[in-house]
């Protein structure tokens, strides 16, 4: 199952922004343990660096990059990508552009803290909490694995 990190997930991670990054990061070790294949998209890339450079520097960001793409594969945006987004109609056209990489790209499901922000899409939406209760780790390694990714990030 091909999953898609919403941009705030990622960013909850690499800002440690509580009281979301714990679930974020247990998202990150069940996909791992399970196997499920880790998407982000192009864009989410330039939002992390733009971001976590603003709050933590320059170092700090691109490193933060280079560790997660360990993890998380790209999901490519091209012009078929962008004329997608503009025809879904979503309120936030960052979303827009997530979801028509997300088609592109085969995405099964998309993970984010803002469920809203995706009605009416044809990818199933998640939030945190759906996914880590739909699809639990086991519980001697999720509490470790988490523990390790937001360290390792």
């Amino acid at each position: 199952m091909n999953l898609l990190l919403d941009t705030n997930i990622l960013l909850d991670i690499a800002l440690k922004r509580q009281p979301f990054v714990e679930q974020a990061a247990q998202v990150l070790s069940t996909a791992q343990h399970r196997k499920f294949p880790l998407y982000m998209t192009a864009t989410t890339i330039t939002d992390l660096f733009y971001i976590v450079r603003k709050a933590k520097g320059k170092d700090i960001a691109l490193a933060f990059i280079e560790d997660l793409l360990q993890y998380v594969d790209v999901a490519a945006v091209d012009k078929w990508v962008i004329l997608r987004a503009l025809k879904l109609g979503l309120a936030d056209f960052e979303d827009a552009v997530q979801v028509g990489a997300a088609e592109k790209a085969g995405i099964d499901v998309i993970i984010t803290r803002n469920e809203p922000d995706f009605q009416n899409v044809a990818i199933r939406v998640l939030n945190l909490g759906q996914f880590l209760q739909q699809y639990p780790n086991t519980p001697a390694t999720s509490e470790k694995n988490s523990q390790d990714k937001t360290s390792s990030l």
